[in-house]
């Protein structure tokens, strides 16, 4: 992909292929890798006319990737919460933050109104455990 001089052209070459692909979860896993790569040389716009977006969408890949997103916006909007809050957080407590699920970051974000000290974020997360 790297080394073509017409990129529509091959773009169109390879949706043609992914749209041979039978089994669907294999069809959108390649579909998600080829976006990804095709992402780091081609325009977004010149992806999205020949690769189809809900296919990505629904590719365990892409949902990876989102999922580790979020995750990582989670983390740091709490991290900048809890030094605001309380100072600075110890390595001992952002490993074992950055330990914890989507789910048990959203608990926190809401456990975080309950403390008063630092102390109450470390049994917090050793209740987690």
């Amino acid at each position: 992909m790297a080394s073509t001089d017409a990129p529509a052209g091959l773009l169109e070459q390879v949706a043609v292929e992914i749209d041979k692909i039978k089994e669907p979860e294999q069809k959108q896993n390649i579909t998600a890798c080829t976006e990804v790569l095709a992402g780091l040389k081609f325009d977004q716009q010149l992806i999205r006319q020949y690769l189809r977006e809900e296919l990505m969408q629904e590719s365990v890949i892409y949902q990876e990737i989102l999922e580790k997103g979020a995750k990582q916006g989670k983390l740091q909007t709490l991290t900048r919460q809890l030094s605001r809050r309380f100072g600075t957080i110890s390595s001992e407590l952002q490993q074992q933050l950055q330990a914890l699920s989507i789910n048990q970051l959203d608990d926190l974000s809401d456990a975080l109104f309950d403390f008063s000290e630092i102390s109450d974020l470390a049994v917090w997360l050793q209740n987690q455990q």
